[in-house]
């Protein structure tokens, strides 16, 4: 709590630092230009101290959000127009005034460049690996993508025929463009070293709303990250932890799951969660892995022997309650586990399938008749009836990776440190051991977990605290749902949050590494510019709404944040703002620089000063429109911190 509103008060100390110089540039350039300065105001409203020197009043306001210097002549004194006030602002010639009206955003961009300067030699700012990854870490499976092909650990180069920086890209395209966006990448396949380049176009109307294309893009695709035991982090491995007597070890990252080479945290609960099960399989003298599908007996067509067939095994072994509502795998089986046909079955949709071979897993292969299965999940099985009891449970097969280095690596070599020292021949005959009489448990740096048998969030032992803070997520969530007026909508929505609720996990805390990333001055310089640019462009064109702008309060918020993640990650804020305050401040509005500039060029061209009175015609109305903006801004700003930003 001390440290949090610590770093409110330096989040508004270097808001306020800013508008300061920015206003000193005036003044500097103004004393300069020989005009007389009558007051130098940080933040507006009543002073909360004042003192006057050298004939200039200075003031610390209320408000910091804001500043002024008041130049003589900047207003009508009298029956005297402004270009007849003696040392005044406007009774100074054009050129004069444009260097006082430019000094204040120069001085912020330029500050915003010795910042970005100064960072550099620091060596820049350590950030998440998955800030700046190219590999996908996963795939929404309902997904245009996902049907294309496109998986886990493939790389995305380009989007829209440019290079692609980060996923942070998929934002901006979202965002700032209204075509559906193209990208371009590789389908790799790790195991067997093989490039495949693939290229996708996203599929949303022209013309969406931002939220559903932030959706579509943001949802379809996430970034690659690591899976490290971070046991600190972790909930005691107690007598109820799924991950106990399973031999993982502090420092161990998750590497291959149930047939998956693991690229993030949001594929490890896709894995786990699917409704799926490995199989260890022996055709001939040949033994491979299958994963299949893990259904209800219900989804499954039966004829009455079939089901007779089923309901001795269940006697035999031991099962209690309906056979319907029995674990099974589509295929019709001998007492001795061998396979005789395929059963047909009903998959989420109510749509009826067979069992097929997916495209790009080697693990989803369709069973052959004459095929007899030899072990469940890494676990042997002799009979049908031992399958199917051992099909009633999940449980999951783990490969780990030691991981050795902690070093944080330059962004740029990011991807390639993702993958170094995997040796992938290792893994793949560990992979082909699974489920046999003699599994590889080491082999270099990789280790075989014993099998584990996940668990909802209900079963695994919590902190109360924790547990207060779910059950106060779920209660807000309701309240939110039973808002929705159309029933159909609320129902899919409760369906949504039972599943949640229900989803099998590890009960451990994974971490991720950082890389450092440390672009040179000039090119951090330049995308500031550039993402400035294309917003600011976006807005006038009517791409984006103004209520995804961000406030005082914001601009606080995120500084808030930033003084939280240390000095050199406050320090990029402090410039990107300070650049957005000078580039803002130069737009040719008549209450900010540009319109004073603009004033003066037109006094340039025509030679004659622009009277009062159409000033005030001017100027009036968008400092109405600024304060209706402000207000509006702030506003947005304050709902964001309950509802989120797209809400």
């Amino acid at each position: 709590m001390i440290f949090s509103l610590l770093y409110v008060i330096l989040a508004a100390f270097g808001l306020g630092f800013l508008i300061f110089i920015h206003e000193l540039g005036h003044y500097w350039m103004a004393r300069r230009q020989g005009m007389v300065v009558e007051a130098f105001s940080i933040g507006f409203g009543k002073p909360i101290y004042s003192w006057e020197k050298d004939g200039v009043k200075w003031q610390l306001c209320y408000l910091p959000f804001g500043g002024f210097v008041r130049i003589a002549g900047m207003e009508k004194q009298g029956a005297l127009e402004p270009h007849q006030i003696p040392d005044g602002f406007y009774g100074k010639r054009p050129a004069s005034r444009i260097k006082v009206a430019l000094a204040g955003p120069v001085v912020n961009i330029l500050f915003a460049f010795v910042a970005f300067c100064f960072l550099w030699t620091l060596g820049g700012r350590s950030k998440s690996f998955s800030d700046y990854t190219h590999l996908i870490g996963a795939v929404d499976p309902h997904s245009g993508a996902y049907t294309a092909g496109i998986r886990p650990g493939d790389e995305i180069t380009q989007i829209n025929n440019k290079p692609l920086r980060s996923f942070q890209d998929f934002l901006y395209a979202a965002i700032l463009d209204d075509t559906p966006p193209q990208i371009e990448g590789l389908q790799i396949d790790y195991l067997k070293n093989a490039r495949t380049p693939f290229h996708y176009q996203f599929d949303f109307v022209k013309g969406a709303p931002i939220s559903d294309r932030v959706q579509t893009l943001l949802y379809t695709f996430k970034p690659a990250a690591y899976l490290i035991y971070n046991q600190k982090a972790s909930l005691a491995l107690d007598s109820n932890s799924p991950m106990l007597g399973s031999g993982i070890e502090d420092g161990d990252r998750l590497l291959w799951v149930d047939g998956e080479i693991l690229f993030s945290q949001e594929q490890l609960i896709q894995t786990i969660n699917a409704p799926k099960t490995l199989l260890t399989v022996q055709r001939g003298e040949h033994l491979f892995l299958s994963r299949v599908p893990r259904l209800k007996v219900s989804d499954l067509r039966l004829n009455p022997v079939q089901k007779s067939e089923l309901e001795d095994w269940q006697h035999e072994a031991k099962l209690s309650g309906r056979v319907q509502e029995l674990f099974f795998i589509p295929y019709n089986l001998t007492p001795d586990c061998q396979v005789e046909g395929l059963y047909s079955y009903l998959n989420a949709d109510t749509l009826e399938q067979k069992p097929a071979t997916s495209l790009r897993s080697p693990l989803e292969v369709t069973l052959m008749s004459g095929d007899k299965i030899v072990a469940v999940d890494g676990l042997a099985v002799n009979s049908a009836y031992e399958m199917l009891q051992l099909l009633q449970s999940r449980h999951i097969q783990i490969i780990v990776k030691k991981e050795n280095s902690t070093a944080v690596v330059p962004w740029k070599e990011a991807d390639q440190a993702f993958v170094a020292g995997i040796k992938w021949s290792d893994l793949d005959k560990m992979v082909e051991s699974v489920g046999t009489k003699e599994p590889i448990l080491e082999m270099g740096n990789l280790r075989l977990l014993k099998p584990v048998a996940p668990k909802p969030l209900a079963q695994l032992s919590i902190s109360q605290e924790k547990k207060e803070e779910l059950e106060a997520q779920a209660d807000a969530y309701m309240k939110e749902v039973q808002k929705i007026k159309d029933p159909r909508q609320r129902e899919e929505a409760l369906q949504l949050f039972a599943q949640q609720q229900n989803k099998l996990k590890l009960g451990i805390a994974m971490s991720n590494r950082l890389v450092q990333y440390n672009p040179s001055p000039l090119v951090l310089f330049a995308d500031v510019v550039q993402e400035t640019w294309k917003t600011l462009l976006a807005l006038f064109t009517g791409t984006i709404s103004p209520k995804y702008m961000t406030g005082p309060v914001g601009i606080v918020q995120v500084m808030h944040h930033s003084w939280g993640q240390g000095f050199k990650e406050a320090l990029f804020w402090l410039g990107m703002i300070s650049m957005n305050l000078g580039i803002l401040n130069l737009l040719p509005v008549p209450v900010l620089d540009g319109g004073h500039i603009c004033f003066s060029i037109w006094e340039w061209i025509t030679g004659k000063p622009i009277g009062s009175k159409t000033m005030q015609r001017l100027i009036i109305p968008f400092v109405v429109l600024l304060i209706a903006l402000f207000i509006y801004l702030t506003y947005n700003d304050i709902m964001r911190l309950f509802t989120g930003f797209f809400s």
